[in-house]
């Protein structure tokens, strides 16, 4: 599975995956390709105002729009179809029907949507007999809990609704690596501008607790189940059953296939395990 956003990279991320597949002569029905269409691009892309682009995303014709950018995308990336993954606003689920109907996409999801909007976005189909998502691509790890233990819940038990985990490593803070500062080859020193903010709440009381957390599970990890602290985040977001798939960040083929061996962690991550984890996380998320 490979996922993509009309936004990443200015679109050069599409086109890249179709030189790719061409080159290595992979089958498109032997991979999913999901793509993210964002409101905020199109302000970016376009340099207007914000007002406009509100408009035009609430706008029943914007589903013009979309249909639009799944065809460029398809062509940018040299496909035939795609598997939409996510879109920016409730509004446009006619336009993902249509999508989905004419053989360009087999399913559409949103990303990191309220609960709310997913549950109208159901009204929405059911009322009008067309199809309705059926994941969220959501961030969820050991330091960010309550939208996917609590308020997606109920979707959970009502759609049985998915999830695509993206920052499963909390942005590499779980891989333990910045327990010491900012290492020169990291993605935190590379992309600077990017990330000052994480940085800056690093050295700050509530990021020095997460670097303090990270150490006892780093312990933990490496007496008691023979892992990375990595392996363990992984595992620990892959145990929850309403984890669909996650999306592995690694920038070096050797973090990939590091990052793999969480599923040899995976059954390892019992009761008692688990519990110990939460002791040490300390940050059950709020029942609403």
């Amino acid at each position: 599975m490979i996922d993509t956003a009309e936004g990443y990279a200015g679109g050069k991320s599409e086109l890249e995956i179709g030189r790719v597949f061409k080159k290595l002569g992979y089958r498109r029905t032997d991979w999913i390709i999901s793509t993210k269409v964002s409101g905020e691009h199109l302000l970016r892309r376009w340099e207007v105002s914000a007002g406009t682009i509100r408009h035009q995303l609430r706008s029943q014709s914007n589903h013009y729009y979309l249909k639009g950018k799944v065809r460029t995308t398809l062509a940018s990336a040299g496909s035939k179809y795609l598997h939409t993954d996510q879109i920016a606003q409730v509004e446009i689920v006619r336009a993902f029907n249509h999508v989905i109907n004419t053989g360009k996409a087999f399913y559409w999801a949103t990303s990191e949507w309220s609960a709310r909007q997913i549950e109208e976005a159901f009204h929405i189909a059911d009322e009008l007999k067309l199809i309705p998502p059926i994941a969220d691509q959501c961030q969820y790890n050991a330091f960010h809990r309550q939208r996917f233990e609590v308020e997606y819940k109920p979707l959970y038990q009502k759609y049985r609704y998915g999830t695509t985990i993206f920052s499963a490593l909390a942005s590499g803070v779980l891989t333990g690596k910045y327990n010491n500062g900012i290492p020169d080859d990291s993605r935190f020193a590379n992309n600077a501008d990017f990330f000052k903010n994480t940085v800056d709440s690093l050295t700050k009381e509530e990021g020095l607790e997460k670097i303090r957390k990270v150490k006892e599970l780093t312990a933990l990890a490496e007496k008691e189940l023979g892992c990375t602290v990595s392996q363990l985040a992984l595992a620990w977001v892959a145990k929850n059953p309403n984890t669909s798939t996650i999306i592995l960040g690694a920038t070096k083929p050797q973090q990939l296939l590091e990052n793999l061996k969480a599923l040899e962690v995976l059954p390892k991550i019992t009761g008692e395990i688990y519990q110990k984890i939460n002791d040490i996380l300390a940050n059950d998320p709020k029942q609403d």
